[in-house]
This record gives structure tokens, C-alpha cells and sequence, in this order.
């Protein structure tokens, strides 16, 4: 036998490759959960070097730690404590914008590096009360903290949404103490839980979360940090190559995003023929499949995720699933008139009435926004288009499929890792995090506790007639799906949503009550996402050698500090913006997610699933995907069973049916040359440049996606937010390169059949 280890091979005789085995199957218990990450030759050459068996993590993460590197420093919580009332403030103020713009996380990351460098150069070493303002060179470890708090809540907080739905639609202001807690609550229950669970999703090594590896890698690329997974290839080293190509990447884009925008609609089939309806469906980007197969544009190639994180299989997987449903289902689908869906686009984000238009739920409301029945029997049913209608079916397969998949494959995963203390865990990163003092289990029980009643007294004090049976349950749901869908994410860079489940439930469960619906999916759904986001953080501080405790209260307070601080922000827009959400408002604050959000709570709060999924109805087939979904991963552990060494064992139903999960909104262009861009990188350039790879990969993640993050920035605010947009209006936003992919069919969203005055069911 033999390995390869920094590029070299090493055979083994006989007798020592025995040897090798033992200390394969002792390191690394693959008989608790057959990892399709897991390569036995790259795993020995990890265990051998006492470093991870995951080549990906080795790349990126340093398997050395240095336990006297300051890291919750004063600096680091000053430094900390402003990003988390900026990056959150400057977020929720341009969230009801459109156009809008988000400062990621990679923003932070970025500019937090130089603001602490400046920080220990100018600021004077003083020592006030026992404590150092500035205790040296900006350590590394200061540095993954101030990130952790910057991105702890930078983006909107969830329950904001229904605050301001709350305004907008049903003219319900309650005061701050409601909508305090009832952000805290949505978020920190999220918290605790993923604290309580990091004993699953973060310890075990399989547990990798591919996501981590693109910073963890920034991180070591800006600190100069040399590690042995780095490999020993030459050339140019990690911090040059990311400044290249983060300037790059910086430049590129102000020709997709704004000079010659054609080159992320890059639809050049429907430009010959921009007439032709059937071609524009199928190789258009706006409202077609996306078998045009190419794009320029980084944002629209990493608008689900970066390609250079996700594993190779794992994307594999999205892809069948994408040309299964969206490149054969999808056209039979609407090509035979299937659920009326030749008369809409092939793929919008809205609804449509039985005219083709715009469904319009303000036509069969009462004043006191409830379902006015005979006005909505006169009106019309509400259709969607294809591909909409096929993701909520995925969606359905997928919270079925989840459960199956984690009873079959990882039940011995689960009950290993319960009775698995921190230092047992065969992982030099688990065994170095074991030198520091962890953090209690009760401590995250009480922060469970304390949210639990302030949940309590929002809904009980306040009329938002959501029964407190309707609260538990929706608690219940994110927690039996927390562990599944979590080792899931952690494994593949897929999340499988709760959003749709939780609006079909509660749309049974309380008919006609939107604010409870709205309530019900933010604290099923969002519970499960911030438990997800939260342990996603702590396998972050893992892999960078965070002290737990620092951990714990870095993101507790920062969690509580943006939390306050969008509630604040969003109550001053309020208060100080005229006609604000209107669809006039002179600013462009038209709130497009407020009416998402807003407009999903009449569609399933008010007209109710049973007016879409029940017998009888349009969309009833549908149901079917749930047994669908239980019944794939069946066959799947079977076939397993009978191939063990085949190809069958990377097969995952829940991340086929869920990973197309983010259409809409997102489209079929994210998913083509997303997949194109990870076979490239992730399967041929892993298998035959691997030295490269290994040191390159996931900076060039890092270096693109930071790139492109300040190059938006740049375009919003220097050329589109200016003068309301004016800028550019007259010349370059209407020259052939930054119009021909509107008009096209696809452009356009043009249906295959025309309206003759209405379509669809007769009576409904």
C-alpha cells in the first residue's frame, strides 16, 4: 500500500500496512457512520501527520495551536462591539431598499484585518483598570472574534419581518418590549440549541462544514500563517495570490454588474432568435432553464454558494437533482399544460391569477384582512408557475427524506457522539480544544429558558392569537430536525429549509390567523437556521482554536447588541421616512421583502394550503412528494447495502430534493454554472493539480467572494445609490449590452399560450 503525504508517496510492506489499518480503524471509526468525505489513503496521510483525515481541512486549517495568543481582548471587544451595531444597522437600513445592497461577512472579515492593525499601531499601550488597551500586534485569535461578532446577526433579523408586516398590511404597531423580545427569542433559542447540540454537529470530526474552510483559510492567508497542510508546493505565496485576485475580482465585476450587465445574463441562444417562446424557456436566465450553461458574472455563479467549498459529490448531487426536476420534469410538465402552466412563465418568483396577471390578494380580503370567501370564489384560484409549483414538491420530498436518511445512515453517528466526550474524539482539533474550559450545557438551558418566556409573554400579553400549543409545536419541529438537517449541512453545504413545512402546518393547524402563521414559521424555521448559523460559528472558533467561554459570551452579546440595534433602525425608518414600503416612495424604500413576506402570509395565512394542496385542488399532486421523499432514501441505504464500493454510496436524497431549494428566487443560471464551476475545481483540478489545490482553492474562494463583495459595495454606492439612480440612466443603461437579455421572450416572460380571457378550473 501506499500514500501520499505532501505530494510524495510512501509504500508500506505487508506487515506495516497491517499496522496502518489499525491506526486507521482506532483514528477514525468509520463503522459509526460511512462518510462519503472520507478517502482512506488521504485519511492516513492526515492521522500519520496528526492532522485531520480531511485533505479540505487540512488546506485550510492549522493542526497547531499556541493556547497564549491574546484573544478576548479589550481591543477585540471594542472592535467588535462597533462592527455589530454597523454591519447589522447599515443591513436592516438598506434591506427595505431596492435596489439593495448587504455587507457580508467577508466584508467584515476584510476590513476588520487593517482596522486592527491600525488599532496596535497608533492606539498607546496604556493599562486602565487592570487592563491593556492595546496588547501588541493583532493577533489572529482577535481577529476570527471580531468577525464572529460582526457576522453574528449582519444579516436582517427574521422576526423584523414581521414587525414591519405587521405595519404595512394589518395596521398592528405593538410597542418595543414586544418586538424586543420577540426578536431575542427568535434568535437566541436558535443559540441555545445549537450550543446544546454542538456535542453532534461540531466535535466529530466528519462534521467539517465546508463553509468554515473558505475563512479559515482567509484567516491563516492574512496572519501569513504557515501550517503542514498547506503542502510544499512553490510559487506564489497565499497572501500575493489573494491580493491579485481580490483586485481582480474587484474590477471584473463593475463590467457584469454594471457596464455590460449581458455578461451575467449571458443568454446568447434567445439572442438569435429572441422570438421564439419554447427556446427562450428553455435557454433563458430570467424566466427559462438555463441551458445557455454560461455566465461572466461571480455573484450569479456563487448566488447559492461558492463552488470551491462544497465537495465534489455533494454538487454532484445537486445537479442530478436539477436536471432531473428542472431540465426533463419541468419541460414535460409545462409542455403538456399540466397544472394550467403554459399560460405563465416557465419560472417566476410570483403567483398568478386564472388571467395570467399578478395575483392580486388585496381582491378577496375584508377590511380586517380575513378571507372574504365569495370575493375569492369570484376571482380566481392561485397558480404557479412551473418550476414554483416543482419546488414546493422538492420541498416536501425533502422534509421526509431528511428524517429516513438520518434513521438509516446516521443513527450509530448519533448515539456515538452522545456518550463522546471532547478529548475521546479522534481529532487533533478536538484534542487541542480540549485543553480550554468548556462551556456548561446549562448555561445554554437557561439562555433556552429565558427566551422560552419572553416567547411566552409576546404572544399572551399582545393579541396575536397564536396559541401557546401553536409556540411549543413549532419549538418541536426545529428541534427533531436541528440534528438531521445539521449533519447534513456539515457534510454537504446543503440546508434543507423548514420554511414551506412550517406554513403548510400552521396553515392547517390555525387557518386564518397571518399573524400567527407568521409567528409559527418564524420560530419553526428560524430556530432551526440560527441553531444551524450559531453551531456553524462555533465549528468556526473549533477549527481557529477559540477558548469556548470567550466564545459563548462574544456571541451572546453580539447576538443581543444587532438584534437591538435592526429593531432601532427599522423604528426610525418608520417614524422619519415618508411613504415608506409604498410603491411610490420617492427614496425606493419599497420594502420588496416586507411584500414577500407580507404577501406569503395571506397566501397561506388567509387563503390556507387547503386551498391549494387538498383534494380537489390544482396543486394536490403535489402531496405525493412526501412519500416520494420516504421512499428514496430507502432504496438508497439498500443499494448501499448490496454496492458498498460503488458509486451508490454518494448518493443523498435529501440533498437531490432539497439542494435545488433556492428556486426561486434564484434561477437556473445559479445552479448551471455553479455545477460547471465545481467540477472544474472541485473533481478535475482536486484530482490532478491536488499540490495546487490544496494551497490555492479555498484563497481563491476567499479572494473572489471578497472581491465581489466591495465591488457592490463600490457600484451601490457610487453610481446607483447616488441621485436616486439617475447616474448612467440615459447612456449606459441602455446600450445594447445592458438591454439585449431583456428583450427576449425569456427577458420579457413571455408564456407558451396566451390568455383568452381566463384559464383554469371552473369551479375551486
Amino acid at each position: 500500500m501506499s500514500i501520499q503525504v505532501d505530494g510524495e508517496r510512501h509504500s508500506f510492506g505487508s506487515g506495516e500496512k497491517e499496522k496502518q489499518t489499525e491506526l486507521f480503524q482506532t483514528a477514525l471509526p468509520v463503522e459509526d457512520f460511512d462518510d462519503p468525505n472520507i478517502n482512506k489513503e488521504e485519511a492516513l496521510a492526515g492521522i500519520l501527520e496528526d492532522d485531520s483525515p480531511y485533505p479540505e481541512v487540512r488546506s485550510a486549517v492549522a493542526n497547531t495551536d499556541d493556547t497564549t495568543i491574546p484573544c478576548g481582548t479589550f481591543r477585540a471587544w471594542v472592535m467588535g462591539l462597533i462592527w455589530a451595531i454597523i454591519v447589522p444597522g447599515l443591513n436592516q437600513f438598506f434591506y427595505f431598499r431596492y435596489p439593495s445592497v448587504t455587507v457580508s461577512n467577508n466584508v467584515a472579515q476584510l476590513l476588520s484585518f487593517p482596522m486592527g492593525q491600525l488599532w496596535a499601531r497608533i492606539v498607546p499601550n496604556w493599562t486602565i483598570f487592570g487592563i491593556r488597551i492595546n496588547p501588541g500586534p493583532f493577533t489572529i485569535k482577535e481577529h476570527v472574534l471580531v468577525t464572529i461578532m460582526a457576522t453574528v446577526g449582519y444579516q436582517s433579523a427574521y422576526a423584523t419581518d414581521i414587525v414591519a408586516v405587521q405595519r404595512v398590511y394589518y395596521n398592528q404597531v405593538f410597542n418595543f418590549g414586544y418586538q424586543w423580545m420577540m426578536v431575542m427569542s427568535t434568535q437566541m433559542i436558535g443559540f441555545s440549541l445549537g450550543g446544546i447540540m454542538r456535542r453532534f454537529l461540531v466535535e466529530p470530526p466528519s462534521m467539517i462544514w465546508p463553509v468554515n474552510l473558505v475563512n479559515c483559510a482567509l484567516f491563516n492567508t492574512l496572519h501569513a500563517q504557515v501550517y503542514a497542510g498547506m503542502g510544499t508546493r512553490g510559487g506564489l505565496s497565499r497572501g500575493r495570490f489573494f491580493i491579485y485576485v481580490w483586485f481582480g475580482g474587484l474590477c471584473w465585476y463593475f463590467f457584469p454588474g454594471y457596464l455590460f450587465q449581458a455578461l451575467s445574463y449571458f443568454t446568447w441562444v434567445c439572442w438569435i432568435v429572441p422570438d421564439n417562446v419554447v427556446v427562450n424557456q428553455l435557454f433563458g436566465y430570467e424566466s427559462g432553464l438555463g441551458m445557455s450553461l454560461i455566465t461572466f458574472d461571480w455573484s450569479q455563479i456563487t448566488y447559492i454558494l461558492s463552488p470551491l467549498a462544497s465537495p465534489w459529490w455533494a454538487e454532484a448531487n445537486v445537479i442530478a437533482g436539477f436536471v432531473v426536476f428542472f431540465w426533463i420534469v419541468a419541460p414535460i410538465v409545462h409542455f403538456t399544460n399540466t397544472w394550467y402552466a403554459a399560460y405563465m412563465p416557465m419560472q417566476s418568483r410570483t403567483s398568478f391569477d386564472n388571467t395570467g396577471a399578478t395575483y392580486n390578494v388585496t381582491r378577496i380580503l375584508t377590511p380586517n384582512n380575513e378571507l372574504n370567501l365569495t370575493a375569492y370564489q369570484e376571482y380566481s384560484p392561485l397558480f404557479l408557475s412551473t418550476t414554483f409549483a416543482l419546488s414546493y414538491g422538492l420541498s416536501f420530498a425533502s422534509i421526509t427524506a431528511t428524517i429516513v436518511h438520518a434513521i438509516l445512515f446516521f443513527r450509530k453517528q448519533i448515539w456515538t457522539q452522545a456518550r463522546r466526550a471532547l478529548h475521546e474524539q479522534p481529532d487533533v482539533h478536538a484534542r487541542l480544544m480540549s485543553k480550554y474550559r468548556q462551556v456548561p450545557e446549562w448555561w445554554y438551558m437557561c439562555i433556552f429558558v429565558v427566551m422560552f418566556v419572553f416567547g411566552i409573554i409576546c404572544i399572551e400579553i399582545w393579541p396575536t392569537e397564536f396559541p401557546v400549543w401553536g409556540f411549543v409545536l413549532s419549538l418541536v419541529i426545529a428541534f427533531v430536525y436541528i440534528i438531521p438537517i445539521g449533519m447534513i449541512q456539515a457534510i454537504t453545504n446543503q440546508q434543507v429549509g423548514l420554511n414551506v413545512i412550517t406554513e403548510l402546518i400552521v396553515g392547517y393547524a390555525i387557518p386564518g390567523r397571518p399573524l400567527a402563521m407568521m409567528m409559527f414559521k418564524t420560530w419553526g424555521y428560524i430556530t432551526m437556521y440560527q441553531a444551524l448559523q450559531f453551531a456553524s460559528d462555533f465549528k468556526l472558533g473549533h477549527y481557529m482554536k477559540i477558548p469556548p467561554r470567550t466564545m459563548f459570551w462574544c456571541q451572546l452579546v453580539a447576538c443581543a447588541v444587532s438584534g437591538t440595534v435592526q429593531l432601532g433602525v427599522q423604528a426610525w425608518m418608520f417614524t422619519n421616512i415618508p411613504d415608506m414600503c409604498s410603491p411610490t416612495q420617492k427614496d425606493k424604500f419599497i420594502c420588496p421583502n416586507t411584500e414577500v413576506f407580507g404577501t406569503a402570509s395571506i397566501i397561506w395565512g388567509v387563503i390556507g394550503p387547503q386551498r391549494q394542496f387538498s383534494s380537489g385542488q390544482v396543486y394536490h399532486g403535489l402531496v405525493w412528494f412526501f412519500l416520494m421523499g420516504a421512499i428514496c432514501p430507502v432504496l438508497a441505504w439498500l443499494a448501499q447495502k448490496r454496492w458498498p464500493n460503488s458509486w451508490v454510496r454518494y448518493v443523498n436524497f435529501p440533498v437531490i430534493f432539497n439542494g435545488t431549494g433556492y428556486i426561486p428566487p434564484a434561477s437556473a443560471v445559479n445552479y448551471v454554472t455553479w455545477g460547471i464551476v465545481g467540477f472544474i475545481f472541485q473533481y478535475v483540478i482536486r484530482r490532478r493539480h491536488f499540490s495546487w489545490w490544496t494551497k490555492y482553492n479555498y484563497v481563491l474562494s476567499a479572494a473572489l467572494d471578497t472581491g465581489l463583495a466591495c465591488s457592490i459595495i463600490i457600484i451601490f454606492f457610487c453610481l446607483q445609490y447616488p441621485k436616486n439612480g439617475t447616474i448612467g440612466e440615459n447612456n449606459i443603461a441602455t446600450w445594447w449590452g445592458n438591454t439585449v437579455f431583456l428583450n427576449t421572450a425569456d427577458g420579457q416572460s413571455t408564456p407558451l399560450l396566451a390568455v383568452n380571457g381566463t384559464f383554469g378550473p371552473s369551479q375551486w
